[in-house]
């Protein structure tokens, strides 16, 4: 028998949290969860979830720091975060920290059950066509989800990787903003442009060397391409 996904949810408002544990155990889904944010650490290092819905605005612990802290211990687990500001300044430094998706207050349930489909479908993707990608002395290894640098590992969320993925699959191709959120976040997400930004530069940080054959344009007005540099 399948083992059925552990879903944990972290969040203050206990009404929210009665709410979408009929959703999600409608979708045949575990549910657990905490209503602080230290409560909240503990249960992910004891209950090993398979995705975490986290509130930003938590007691002891805010929503970011604990978004931080699962990254480091573990950057594939999908990560939805909720903000009841809906400014584009939490949705931003949520996905920066290696959030999958953002969903604001008040939600409908089934949006929020919708946007965890999505984000698990898209992992689906990923599983079926992972591959190596070598450029002088990087790799990324979507077998692993690692990116490597003259032999050494970069740390990379999922969405840093995903992005650095494609672009490496498509060089020297010309791709607007809304065509890489598509690609990467799914046609069903509905966030800033910005994100793209974001993501991009931090890639760029990460990756930051004279050596490389390689750069990551960003063509005005336009969006991003991914360069082969022969002759550097």
């Amino acid at each position: 028998m399948k083992k059925a996904l552990k879903v944990l949810m972290v969040e203050d408002d206990p009404n929210i949290c009665e709410l979408v544990q009929l959703y999600v155990e409608k979708e045949g889904y575990q549910f657990i969860t905490r209503y602080q944010g230290e409560k909240g650490m503990e249960a992910y290092y004891e209950e090993d979830p398979d995705f975490v819905i986290l509130d930003i605005m938590l007691p002891e612990v805010s929503g970011w720091e604990i978004c931080k802290e699962i990254r480091r211990d573990n950057p594939l687990v999908p990560i939805i975060m909720l903000t009841g500001k809906g400014e584009s300044y939490d949705k931003i430094r949520g996905l920066e920290l290696g959030a999958d998706d953002y969903v604001v207050k008040p939600f409908d349930p089934n949006e929020l059950i919708a946007r965890m489909k999505a984000v698990m479908r898209r992992a689906n993707l990923l599983d079926a066509t992972k591959e190596k990608i070598e450029l002088n002395s990087l790799t990324i290894d979507m077998k692993q989800y690692k990116v490597y640098l003259d032999g050494e590992e970069v740390v990379m969320p999922p969405k840093e990787l995903e992005l650095l993925y494609f672009f490496a699959s498509n060089r020297n191709q010309v791709f607007t903003r809304q065509q890489l959120l598509d690609h990467i976040w799914g046609y069903d997400f509905d966030g800033d442009s910005r994100t793209i930004d974001v993501h991009v530069k931090r890639i760029r940080e990460k990756l930051n060397t004279d050596s490389l054959k390689w750069s990551l344009k960003t063509i005005r007005g336009v969006g991003y391409k991914f360069e082969e540099c022969p002759n550097r």
